[in-house]
């Protein structure tokens, strides 16, 4: 048993979300007991104590949407002339690193961005991974990884045209494989679902191929949704209907499946989501790097869609993807009275909701029964920290770097800013090499 304690606790749980001086016990990996510091400690006397000093306790924190194949693309060169859309950046940044990744990139891409997530306080990675010329056995690689290191994960293979139809149908394989591998009863720290890169790169005879290959597979669709004006446009000419309106006819928007982004979605395609229970997910940093334009989530969420918050490689730091969905609405709507209450949202009760498709119990809450994910956070609020205004603190008090012990499950994989389960400096090292050889093979 493990006792976290002595430190301002936030469970993320309606029925008891706070306590001035509180302690969580974990118990074989799961929320056994929230309550007072003194009276946990009195009670738990024998279990291994984790002295939080006054720090903040808090959930571990949900990513539903990371790129880990994007690490090595930090301080790459850039090819071509300036992107002039999102296409642009497609085809001549990530459609050009992806083409490159050897096995050997994509575990060391998985060892750098899940460290980096475990450093920043995230507990379980909702990850769509690209690697065309080593896809056989890549989600599998990056498990591994994960394993190792101890983080929960949720892995997905982008299925695409893009590289011709060998590459499609490993790229199918690649994900049924690991779905029927992972989605089991007998663990629940890896999980899959069924990646699809997004309708413009993807035939009709691709999208029947996809669902075909799904049939008596448990697990949803993990798909790009209306990124970028040429997926509408290019779904419009095309087919002579919009994206939301041509997936669902393939069955792929469904309570199961993760639509991303939905930036340049109409009234009738929210509808759809909305009938079918879908989940999307936000990436607010990466919609305003991209200049992709602004997700309309905040009516998503007055509509009663489930909408998460991912990072899209951007960054792992969902402290970071917090503020910027705090303000990117009050911004583009012009209205400074909107998402105090729905970017939280979208990273705790949202992320939970997701998560909890496809994991046994709740992550990203701290009660009874819930799994055993807690992070300590070294912020200490010099106004009345308390349970009505925990959001505030969070959006102006708390950031990734802040983290000094991340707990998944109740082992602990970094102590007082030590990482507990790598070496992170010969990792580091080995990734720099690593990058440096695909920089020169990709030119």
């Amino acid at each position: 048993m493990l006792l976290i304690g002595n430190g301002r606790l936030v469970t993320r749980d309606s029925a008891h979300p706070y306590f001035e001086n509180g302690a969580v016990l974990v118990d074989n990996g799961v929320v056994k007991e929230v309550g007072n510091y003194e009276d946990m400690k009195a009670k738990y006397a024998s279990a291994e104590f984790v002295d939080a000093k006054g720090k903040v306790i808090m959930p571990g924190l949900i990513n539903t949407h990371a790129h880990i194949y994007s690490s090595f693309a930090r301080g790459m060169p850039s090819k071509g002339p300036a992107a002039q859309n999102v296409q642009d950046i497609l085809t001549n940044l990530w459609w050009r690193l992806d083409k490159g990744l050897t096995q050997e990139d994509n575990k060391y891409s998985a060892y750098t961005t899940l460290i980096d997530s475990i450093k920043y306080g995230v507990t379980t990675v909702f990850d769509h991974h690209a690697s065309p010329f080593s896809a056989e056995g890549s989600l599998f690689t990056i498990a591994d990884v994960a394993k190792e290191l101890g983080i929960r994960v949720n892995l997905a293979y982008e299925t695409t045209d893009r590289d011709g139809e060998d590459v499609l149908k490993a790229g199918i394989k690649e994900n049924v494989d690991f779905m029927k591998h992972y989605n089991t009863d007998d663990q629940d720290m890896v999980k899959g679902m069924f990646g699809m890169h997004a309708s413009f790169t993807l035939s009709d005879r691709s999208m029947d191929m996809c669902k075909e290959a799904m049939e008596g597979v448990k697990g949803g669709y993990h798909i790009h949704v209306a990124e970028c004006e040429e997926d509408p446009a290019d779904s419009l000419k095309k087919y002579g209907k919009r994206v939301v309106e041509r997936l669902d006819d393939f069955g792929i928007i469904n309570e199961d499946s993760l639509a991303v982004h939905c930036i340049h979605t109409n009234s009738r395609e929210l509808q759809i989501l909305k009938s079918r229970n879908a989940n999307v997910v936000h990436n607010p940093e990466s919609n305003m790097g991209n200049a992709a334009g602004c997700c309309p989530a905040i009516r998503m969420i007055g509509m009663g869609i489930n909408v998460g918050l991912g990072t899209d490689g951007y960054t792992h730091d969902m402290f970071e993807s917090l503020k910027v969905a705090n303000i990117i609405h009050k911004h583009h709507l012009c209205d400074s009275n909107v998402a105090w209450a729905e970017a939280p949202m979208m990273l705790n009760a949202n992320n939970t909701k997701i998560a909890r498709k496809y994991f046994s119990r709740e992550a990203g809450v701290l009660k009874e029964g819930s799994f055993g994910d807690v992070i300590i956070v070294d912020y200490t609020p010099h106004t009345p920290m308390n349970e009505n205004n925990i959001d505030s603190h969070a959006i102006f008090g708390m950031m990734g770097r802040q983290v000094t012990h991340t707990i998944v499950g109740g082992k602990m994989l970094m102590k007082d800013r030590e990482l507990l389960v790598a070496d992170e400096q010969a990792i580091w090292a080995k990734s720099r090499e690593l990058a440096t050889d695909l920089w020169k093979r990709i030119g």
